[in-house]
């Protein structure tokens, strides 16, 4: 019996997770490949196929899709890739496909709506501002701007990552911060013209990694991903479980929960950042994906023995995910340190990378950038120099791993000084290179 087929849309092939796990559910991949991607000669045993489309015209790449479907017919499509998920959702709908929806993918996808969906819904959610359109200035007499309480947070309403996302802590500093994170989305992000101005939250942050099978969520991990104060938010790490106070997980589950039934999410898996605020989980955003690129299915895996990469496979081609008890025993906490930039410049080079991958706790190593790429700095994103992955008996023996990367991992510049870099967004094209991923 042939195996079911899925459109798999901009995953880089150098990042493992999502191919294994095709080959561990038995579906073969179809490639979109990202436009700036320089695909290997050998790709991953489960791609059948490589397609390139055009995401920069829906309409065209859609009804390239369709024209496939009609001549070879699969079963499924999906993205790790944020930026993709409404056109996948709407070319599942339009294709008759397993889905979420092309309502519910835009409100994932864009902060405002989001936001708008939890308020409606009764969650907790930050006092926020609707900056819309490329032209909107921040007025101080407006009501919702007056309503906000400093220091706040600017952010693009359709952005990810740590692009563009700003702490201000004045009001008379918003009109150049807004400025700041527009020039940002011009260079980084085409088209992302429209901004969420929302009051800062100072509790811990955490992730949450669930999954959604006809209407059913279920939590399956909740990590630490420390307590960034800005003014930019660089991430640092990822441990789960996390430690809670007393009657905080089942509040976070709860409100999870309530924001995949807000958003209208029913299948399918979901990526979740929120914040503390004493017991209060408010929520900053849902993406409706596996999380980092595959790395959230490492965190959900190594934590709890749930194939989350594997079972969102499945759900995308209309087949049932893995049952609870049908997983593979854990290691008990998982985790992954995220080597800060640390500066900016011209990388001289990432050290400590090989010792690293050779302590017994260390999983994967995926590096992103390289002696040559230049960091600019923030509020510009020039991305993360490697990602470092591992499973532990417990979150504490995770915290002394990551304690002991901090000192055998440094980035070194050959420019010293930041200002050199100061360009204007956009005049110097970012050095593109693939991660390379070791185990």
């Amino acid at each position: 019996m042939n195996r079911p087929a899925i459109v798999l849309v901009h995953q880089r092939v150098s990042l493992p997770w999502i191919f294994d796990a095709a080959d561990r559910a038995g579906i073969g991949v179809v490639l979109v490949p990202r436009p700036d991607e320089a695909l290997p000669g050998e790709l991953p045993g489960a791609v059948t196929e490589v397609l390139r489309l055009d995401l920069s015209d829906p309409a065209a790449a859609l009804e390239r899709l369709r024209s496939r479907h009609r001549e070879r017919p699969f079963d499924g499509i999906a993205t790790l890739y944020d930026p993709a998920v409404p056109f996948v959702a709407e070319a599942a709908e339009a294709l008759g496909l397993p889905g979420i929806g092309a309502s519910a993918a835009r409100a994932a996808q864009d902060k405002r709506l989001m936001r708008e969906r939890f308020a409606a819904a009764g969650m907790n959610v930050p006092r926020f501002a609707r900056l819309d359109g490329p032209d909107a200035a921040p007025d101080p007499t407006a009501p919702d701007l007056t309503e906000l309480r400093f220091p706040v947070v600017v952010k693009p309403a359709h952005g990810f990552s740590s692009i563009g996302v700003v702490r201000v802590d004045a009001p008379e500093d918003l009109p150049a911060a807004v400025e700041a994170v527009r020039a940002v989305c011009r260079a980084k992000i085409p088209g992302a013209v429209d901004l969420v101005v929302e009051e800062y939250l100072d509790g811990p942050e955490y992730a949450v990694e669930s999954l959604a099978y006809r209407g059913r969520v279920e939590v399956l991990t909740i990590g630490y991903k420390g307590q960034p104060k800005g003014p930019y938010f660089e991430e640092t790490v990822y441990r789960a479980p996390a430690p809670l106070p007393s009657g905080a997980a089942a509040a976070i589950e709860r409100e999870v929960a309530a924001a995949h039934a807000a958003l209208g999410i029913a299948e399918g898996p979901a990526h979740t950042e929120l914040r503390l605020q004493g017991d209060r989980p408010y929520l900053l955003e849902l993406g409706a994906r596996v999380g980092g690129s595959g790395v959230s299915h490492c965190i959900a895996y190594g934590a709890t023995g749930a194939d989350l990469a594997a079972d969102a496979l499945r759900i995308a081609v209309g087949r049932e995910p893995e049952a609870p008890e049908c997983r593979k025993p854990a290691a008990g906490a998982a985790a992954n340190y995220i080597v800060p930039c640390g500066g900016a410049g011209r990388i001289r080079a990432v050290r400590g990378l090989e010792r690293v991958r050779a302590l017994p706790e260390t999983d994967h190593v995926v590096q992103m950038l390289h002696p040559g790429d230049v960091v600019k700095p923030y509020p510009d994103f020039s991305g993360y120099p490697a990602f470092v992955i591992s499973t532990h008996p417990d979150t504490a023996a995770a915290e002394r791993y990551h304690r002991l990367l901090d000192d055998l991992i440094s980035v070194e510049y050959e420019v010293e000084d930041e200002a050199e870099y100061k360009v204007e967004y956009g005049a110097e094209d970012e050095a593109e290179h693939e991660p390379e991923a070791t185990s």
